[in-house]
């Protein structure tokens, strides 16, 4: 199956580095997995939203778009799932 590159915005790494090591090794393990499928796991499409996808990793959610001519993945946020993250 073709690899995809993905592509992390500074945001997304700057949270990514704070995690606690839990969360971080579920979320690292999760942008691992989307270089192979983006769409595998919790996926929900979104309406409005500065991202075209967005994916739940436990407490969080990984906000992304997908540019499947080139195969790309580009990672816009990381966010912990609160009542206001929508």
């Amino acid at each position: 199956m073709p690899n995809w590159i993905l592509k992390i915005a500074p945001k997304a790494k700057k949270v990514l580095k704070w995690l606690p090591d839990k969360d971080r090794r579920l979320v690292s393990q999760a942008l691992d997995e989307m270089t192979t499928d983006p769409f595998y796991g919790d996926i929900q499409a979104l309406h409005n939203e500065q991202a075209a996808w967005r994916l739940r990793v436990g407490n969080y959610r990984i906000f992304f778009d997908v540019y499947k001519s080139i195969m790309v993945v580009d990672v816009l946020e990381i966010k912990r799932r609160t009542s206001n993250t929508y």
